[in-house]
């Protein structure tokens, strides 16, 4: 009987209209959320009988509703270092907890902050993952998230850091008298040219932090041309003869600056100390200057000085801040001033944003909608930029949302008066009997 259908077809009006109130109720509820996606309800019909008769039956309506992931909301600037957004398609990767087991969700959510074990979590308790760093800034992507770590700085305090780069800029003074004994290299690490035109030590440290110094010595042996020397002070500290570690010829141009394409390979590349208490050493480059600039050494009528020098490396004390960059590179920096690159963040992509499954703490799991997630760094094969200092609004627009409670509310009305209006009729057919 099509009054039955008639009122099935109101029924699922209701239905219909009341789970797109409760989309619109969750839209309106995260409209501050940060990363928050919203839902929109489409609505597609139930068809009871499709064939052309005389009599027609009502099927009704069914409620879908589809989250827009794909949207981009809007970036807002933050105090705070390490509040992150992404511009442009993907998501960060984040674990319910420090355990590598722990559920694995994508989320947009970069509220990160540290807690008192010194994880990245967001506002949901989900810990931020990422690549560990090495010595040199370098990781392996696999492509799988079981390469991926816990975002942790605070397990870094106290901990040693090997040197991997001398830096240094100095001047030559172009009117020294050149040397004239006879020169064998070796000759300034172990004293037979007891006063050297120029000489300057640093402290290098080993893996496990000890100091040791380190002199840059040279003589100048003709117009533009000097011997130079690097080496241990003192020379027990190395296993090297007499402590030498490098040694060569340093050419500059007429004009003062330096001729890095004459002079000796060795003295700007780098050298790996073999330090005699055993402890291990990275290897050392050595960053003296580039090819006619006067960035590093250079010869002008000005007294041999040295200009300025950086050494990194040493015992790492206690952790002040944390930062992350643009790029997805998180770094800690001490209370010292010292700073160190430590993880390197992902960003997951899927094929269809819009098909993953929505979990609770505005995350996301993959799915056989969405396609399986592919890890990339930042802004390389279709990930976003990760920009510091911001956080995405929710995509919900308050005003949309208010109207469309309006037009659901009258919808779930027109619905219920489908309902009592077939009641009156089967009513009044109940009566025919009377």
């Amino acid at each position: 009987m099509s009054l039955y259908s008639a009122l099935f077809s109101g029924v699922s009006g209701l239905s219909a209209e009341a789970s797109a109130m409760a989309a619109v109720a969750d839209n309106i509820t995260n409209v501050n959320t940060v990363g928050y996606k919203a839902v929109e309800t489409q609505f597609s019909t139930l068809v009871g009988d499709g064939r052309a008769s005389n009599s027609y039956t009502a099927g009704g309506v069914t409620a879908q509703p589809k989250a827009l992931i794909s949207n981009q909301g809007l970036l807002q600037a933050s105090s705070n270092s390490t509040d992150l957004g992404i511009e442009g398609q993907g998501f960060f990767i984040t674990r319910s907890s420090s355990d590598a087991k722990s559920g694995v969700s994508l989320t947009r959510s970069g509220s990160f902050s540290p807690d008192k074990d010194g994880f990245l979590k967001n506002t949901s308790g989900q810990y931020l993952q990422g690549w560990r760093l090495d010595t040199k800034g370098a990781y392996v992507n696999t492509g799988s998230v079981n390469a991926l770590e816990p975002i942790r700085v605070s397990d870094l305090t106290g901990t040693a850091a090997a040197t991997s780069k001398i830096q240094m800029r100095a001047n030559f003074q172009s009117t020294t008298a050149a040397y004239t004994g006879a020169y064998t290299a070796g000759d300034m690490a172990n004293g037979t040219v007891a006063s050297p035109s120029f000489s300057r030590s640093v402290d290098v440290y080993d893996q496990q932090g000890g100091a040791h110094r380190v002199a840059l010595s040279a003589i100048k042996t003709g117009p533009n041309s000097w011997k130079a020397e690097i080496y241990a002070q003192p020379a027990t500290d190395v296993t090297a003869a007499n402590g030498l570690l490098a040694s060569g010829d340093i050419k500059f141009n007429a004009d003062g600056s330096l001729d890095r394409a004459n002079s000796s390979p060795a003295l700007f590349s780098s050298v790996t100390p073999t330090w005699t208490n055993a402890a291990g050493a990275d290897p050392i480059a050595l960053s003296l200057g580039t090819d006619g600039k006067v960035d590093g050494l250079t010869q002008f009528g000005t007294e041999s000085s040295l200009v300025s020098s950086s050494v990194d490396g040493g015992i790492l004390g206690n952790v002040a801040s944390v930062s992350v960059s643009n790029q997805g590179v998180v770094s800690a920096t001490f209370d010292d001033g010292r700073t160190r690159a430590i993880f390197q963040l992902p960003v997951a992509t899927v094929p269809n944003p819009n098909g993953l499954t929505r979990i609770s703490g505005n995350g996301y799991s993959a799915s056989s909608v969405s396609g399986a997630y592919a890890i990339n760094a930042p802004g390389s094969l279709g990930a976003g930029n990760i920009k510091g200092f911001a956080l995405e609004a929710s995509t919900a627009d308050l005003a949309q949302e208010f109207t469309n409670m309006i037009r659901f509310q009258r919808a779930y009305s027109a619905s219920s008066k489908i309902i009592t209006t077939v009641d009156d009729m089967l009513q009044e057919a109940s009566n025919l009997k009377r």
